[in-house]
Order: C-alpha cells, then sequence, then structure tokens
C-alpha cells in the first residue's frame, strides 16, 4: 500500500506538467515551486467565485491548471491561439484528470467573444498583452457581477482610473502578485 495521497500525487503531476511546458518553451526560467506560488496567488484572488473561468492566454497552463488543481469546483477553459500549446494542455489535462471540467480551446479570443462563447463568471490572465488591451478584453468575456485577475508586475499599479470607469469595472482588494477588478 502507497504512502502517497491523492492530493500529493496530483501535486507532483502539476509539477511534472509545468517542467515539461518550461522545457518545451511554454514557461519561462522561474523555479517551478516559484511559478506555483505566483498562480496559487490567482486561486486566493478568485475567493467567493463559482461556475466558469477562462484562462485567457493559458500557454503554458498558468494560472489555468493551478487553479483547476485547486479549485475542483470551477469549471475552466484554457484558451490560447496556438494549437501547439493547446495541444499541450489538452494531454496534461486528461493526465491530471481534469477533462471533465476544463476544456482547452484553439482560438482567437476575438473569435470566441465574437462567436457568443462569453459570460463567464471569472477570467484571469498572466502574460496576455498589455495592460489596457488584457483589461478590455477581459472585460468583455465576464459577464454582470463577472471577476477578472491579471498578474501584477513587480513596477507597481498599471491601471488607468478612466480605463476602469469606461468599463464599469472596480478594483477590489488583491495582493501584489494579482488584481482583481469586478464588474460593477
Amino acid at each position: 500500500m502507497s504512502d502517497v495521497t491523492p492530493e500529493v500525487e496530483v501535486e507532483a503531476l502539476l509539477h511534472e506538467a509545468l517542467g515539461r511546458s518550461q522545457r518545451l518553451g511554454f514557461l519561462g526560467g522561474r523555479p517551478i515551486a516559484e511559478v506555483i506560488e505566483h498562480a496559487r496567488s490567482f486561486v486566493s484572488a478568485l475567493d467567493g467565485v463559482t461556475g466558469s473561468v477562462v484562462d485567457l492566454g493559458a500557454g503554458g497552463g498558468v494560472p489555468g491548471l493551478v487553479i483547476a488543481v485547486d479549485r475542483p469546483d470551477l469549471f475552466l477553459t484554457l484558451l490560447d491561439r496556438r494549437t501547439k500549446r493547446t495541444d499541450f494542455l489538452a494531454q496534461m489535462t486528461r493526465r491530471l484528470g481534469l477533462s471533465e471540467r476544463v476544456s482547452v480551446v484553439a482560438a482567437d479570443v476575438e473569435d470566441v467573444i465574437r462567436s457568443g462563447h462569453v459570460d463567464f463568471d471569472a477570467a484571469v490572465a498572466r502574460g496576455f498583452g498589455p495592460p489596457g488591451f488584457t483589461l478590455r478584453t477581459a472585460a468583455r468575456c465576464v459577464g454582470d457581477g463577472g471577476v477578472i485577475v491579471i498578474s501584477e508586475p513587480p513596477s507597481g499599479d498599471r491601471w488607468d482610473p478612466s480605463l476602469l470607469d469606461e468599463l464599469g469595472l472596480k478594483r477590489t482588494p488583491s495582493t501584489e502578485q494579482v488584481v482583481r477588478f469586478e464588474r460593477c
């Protein structure tokens, strides 16, 4: 009989998946433990969110795979326009046993928005694009009362208050690593 619990096994598989993602060039060179720690700041910022979450530019699986592992109550859509990355994500989703509640979509976000496959309860983004573009795009993906969580650089606040007003968003308390917005 093994002393390894299912949680420990899933955590090891997550480390393995993200290590593979890094070797394929989908993630930067930070140690995987740090990458996971940063992704868990998204998990914390999603506190109170129920339902569906879209990871914009899911690429190497961060934060999407970490959210999926840590929040089994959420349904995730990992969205990326590069099929090499989405093929990898689909394989890792199956390996981690997440296929029943995680879908992987190879498409440009503009095509997804135009097709009406939006109205998510939350959108997350880590390295998706310039701040204004990322926030505008995420705002188009969430419904009323939706939450947006975006990675925050160490240089500080980069969010124009007039843009937040235009998009009907308010910034809510978050960590130094991510910023959380709610649709008013």
